[in-house]
């Protein structure tokens, strides 16, 4: 399904969001909440690498993954595959090591991990993603399945893809709002700018997602031909 309107506007569009939330977030953890850090006494700094990273990765990457390779540039099909491949791929190895930063603030802090809906949805959101990564792999990429396997896996392939990016950007959403909750409940004021900040992250967090899928839906540019023509 495709609707009626040319990709490469739209993309200006996703790569001006995805700009935008990544000063944001890097504002809002470095200016606001003191930095990143992999070791540090003050374990906050920790926690800070998950939501860069996951917005950096699962959310930009990823979202770049989908347009760049097979809508926003008139490249060969193969060139656009490995495109897509490899920004997946980053895109899932920053959203591994975002989670992890999660689970070693919370072991180095002595909080309880898994206990709320943003993290059971997280675990899911990246071992589905792994998934679709493994299995595009393999059928589209290298071994390789037959031609009747890549036309039926296709269709399901590009569904299941969106519905997991999707799934991401209200996930990240859902943790900008978890986050804040916690901050405000010990003792972040309510209308200050941090909080504002961190809302407006979160806005721009599921402009950039609406975007990428009216990308993924709109009209993509013709691949380029680099064969010889008569003269």
């Amino acid at each position: 399904m495709a609707i009626g309107v040319k990709a490469l506007p739209l993309s200006f569009v996703v790569h001006a969001l995805g700009v935008a939330g990544l000063v944001m977030v890097l504002v809002w953890c470095i200016h606001f909440r003191g930095g990143l850090a992999w070791e540090s006494s003050d374990k906050s700094l920790i926690f800070n690498i998950h939501p860069v990273l996951i917005l950096i990765g699962l959310i930009i990457i990823g979202g770049e993954a989908i347009i760049i390779s097979y809508k926003a540039l008139p490249l060969k099909k193969e060139v656009k595959k490995l495109i897509h491949l490899v920004l997946h791929a980053i895109a899932l190895i920053l959203g591994i090591v975002g989670i992890y930063a999660a689970f070693k603030y919370h072991n180095e802090s002595s909080i309880a991990n898994l206990y709320s809906l943003h993290s059971w949805i997280g675990i899911g959101v990246i071992v589905l993603y792994g998934i679709q990564w493994i299995y595009g792999f393999i059928v589209f990429f290298y071994p390789g399945g037959t031609d009747a396997i890549r036309r039926e896996s296709l269709p399901w392939h590009v569904l299941f893809g969106l519905f997991v990016y999707v799934l991401a950007v209200s996930n990240a959403t859902l943790g900008f709002l978890e986050k804040l909750t916690f901050l405000e409940n010990s003792g972040l004021a309510k209308y200050g700018s941090e909080a504002f900040l961190v809302n407006f992250t979160a806005i721009v967090t599921v402009l950039y997602g609406i975007f990428v899928i009216l990308t993924a839906l709109s009209q993509a540019p013709a691949e380029v031909d680099y064969s010889y023509t008569a003269i």
